[in-house]
């Protein structure tokens, strides 16, 4: 192992633990009443999979903000990082806002004019918004053009790039479940949920440790003190955006009938609605708002957001500015964050997918309820040993159990409530909880947190027991909210009677 280069050595767990559930998955008995020709699931590989690496790419044009906050945080203007803990959770703050609120129109603008346009369009976007943070970097550390206006209003020029970016990252979630939603049946959904968390970890490990890797391979001056060349963090997703749109340009379809096959029932809310008029996007809302099990996911996704970025946005933050005192910065944990939060997730959804379709029928409150009880055992356990070598192992754990959630209701749950007509605007509902809850998060986590620029205050680590008691009632009310829905399953709505009966 140790004569392997450093990025093998990094992907090798990944793609061990890839190899080993597409084994488990390819060797489950086949869902009962539902069958597939191999060259009908072949054909649905080659549409998913294509789609899905995009998304992960759009995590990896997303969450490679916090790892240039670490970067741009050693690099001082005037005796001030240029990005600050506070800095870095405004930025945060608005473009988790714009992406929650877009998916009041995004969601329906998907239903309409398909995934796959969606998708291209989320792709393009984020490509062209990380570009431009790119130059931005390398203009302020570059004397470049307009560099001393960026440098001291990093936090504003940020926000408004992110913001637009988040805009575009937000058709990212509705596209990938609209695609798949005529795909899957309802009972083998279970697998995507899977699926959709393997691809948030994929997303994850890019943006955390490749972005770390471009970090220590490219390096810089700055005012004669060497730097990392922060731009690549910005610059490397651009480009791989840009390649799987293209991608997914050449050979992604909606639906089975468009690649060829026949569509069929996918036995969900509105797999029985065919040739009913199509709802107006005020009444779909109204209709999916009245849902009692489509609010309640909502909510619980909301404690998601908040709980799922309290993790993976200040762990390294508090690993870094407590490492005199602690010394995890250069820990297993840490220098492998990515690799971690990304193994945890797969676990996290190929668990939860699995024991929702072949234990609890298909339901995903179950496996939601028993995650969440997870999350408030590790939050609790995390108040007292957030001191200790045993943090990073911890938020592990309690990541591989907010993820698998995650993919169960917004990957699943959205699709089997919400029917392949509507799903849009249902993954629009409950993904907009999840980001307004991270927003919350941001708001609170920038203010009860130490500000960095007092670095003796954020150095004690007693100053960070804010952390981990802010995720406490978090977590207890997403159990609470998890176990209403332990018992709700989706009912297919009666075919519409024809006219002529309704006349008689």
């Amino acid at each position: 192992m140790s004569a392997l280069p450093g990025w093998v050595q990094e992907l090798l767990p990944i793609a061990m633990l890839l190899l080993v559930v597409a084994l488990v998955i390819g060797r489950l008995p086949r869902v009962e009443g539902v069958e597939h020709t191999p060259e009908f699931r072949r054909r649905r590989v080659m549409n998913w999979l294509p789609i899905g690496l995009l998304y992960a790419m759009l995590y990896f044009g997303r969450y490679n903000l916090k790892v240039s906050q670490t970067a741009f945080g050693d690099i001082l203007v005037d005796g001030v990082p240029m990005m600050t803990n506070q800095g870095f959770a405004t930025i945060f703050l608005y473009g988790t806002l714009i992406y929650g609120g877009s998916f009041i129109f995004n969601g329906p603008l998907t239903d309409r004019i398909g995934g796959k346009k969606a998708i291209l369009i989320s792709g393009s976007g984020a490509a062209v918004m990380n570009a431009l943070m790119g130059v931005c970097t390398w203009s302020a550390l570059n004397d470049g053009p307009g560099a001393e206006l960026i440098r001291t209003n990093l936090t504003a020029v940020f926000s408004v790039l992110y913001a637009v970016n988040m805009y575009f990252q937000s058709f990212g979630a509705v596209a990938i479940v609209k695609v798949n939603a005529p795909w899957f049946h309802l009972r083998e959904r279970g697998i995507i949920g899977a699926i959709f968390g393997i691809l948030i970890s994929l997303g994850l490990y890019f943006a955390f440790d490749w972005s770390r890797l471009l970090l220590t391979f490219f390096r810089g001056q700055f005012r004669g003190v060497e730097i990392a060349r922060v731009e690549m963090v910005f610059f490397a997703p651009a480009i791989m955006l840009a390649l799987f749109w293209v991608i997914v340009f050449r050979n992604v379809q909606n639906t089975p009938g468009e690649a060829g096959f026949a569509d069929f029932d996918t036995a969900d809310a509105t797999s029985t609605t065919v040739g009913e008029a199509q709802l107006g996007t005020v009444a779909i809302f109204k209709l999916m708002l009245k849902n009692p099990v489509i609010v309640t996911i909502a909510m619980v996704e909301f404690c998601s957001g908040y709980l799922r970025q309290a993790i993976m946005q200040w762990f390294g933050s508090f690993a870094k500015q407590t490492d005199s005192v602690l010394h995890l910065k250069n820990g297993f944990v840490n220098a492998h964050w990515g690799m971690l939060l990304c193994c945890a997730g797969i676990l996290g959804g190929v668990i939860a997918g699995l024991i929702s379709d072949r234990v609890f029928q298909s339901r995903r409150g179950p496996v939601a309820s028993i995650l969440y009880g997870g999350m408030v055992i590790g939050s609790v356990v995390l108040t007292f040993a957030y001191k200790t070598p045993l943090v990073g192992w911890i938020v592990v754990a309690m990541s591989m159990c907010v993820i698998g959630v995650h993919g169960m209701l917004s990957g699943t749950a959205s699709m089997d409530f919400g029917g392949k007509k509507n799903v849009g605007v249902v993954v629009g509902i409950i993904d907009g909880f999840v980001y307004a809850g991270t927003a919350l998060m941001s708001l609170v986590y920038g203010i009860i947190l130490p500000n960095d620029t007092d670095k003796v205050a954020a150095s004690n680590p007693d100053n960070w027991l804010a952390w981990p008691l802010g995720m406490i009632p978090v977590a207890v009310i997403g159990t609470l909210l998890a176990l209403r829905i332990w018992n709700a399953k989706p009912q297919p709505k009666p075919p519409a009677a024809p006219a002529a009966a309704q006349a008689a």
